[in-house]
């Protein structure tokens, strides 16, 4: 199934921007987030299809995936 990743801010350096690329039928998000090397406690918000997501979430054919870091501020 095919499924596109957005990635935004810090996550972007040394990955890329947006992708689409294929994954197996029961792909999870921290499936993805696993591959991407992402530690899960820089995870700031997941967006699948424009609404919030956990990551135990299930993908399907066509999900568009954004992954927000956490904003650092003082």
């Amino acid at each position: 199934m095919q499924i596109t990743i957005k990635l935004f801010a810090t996550f972007r350096v040394g990955r890329f921007d947006v992708v689409t690329r294929d994954y197996p039928a029961g792909t999870r998000i921290a499936d993805i987030v696993t591959e991407l090397h992402i530690p899960e406690k820089e995870i700031g918000m997941v967006m699948l299809n424009n609404r919030h997501a956990e990551l135990d979430q299930e993908l399907h054919e066509g999900d568009n995936l954004a992954l927000f870091p956490l904003v650092g501020g003082g």
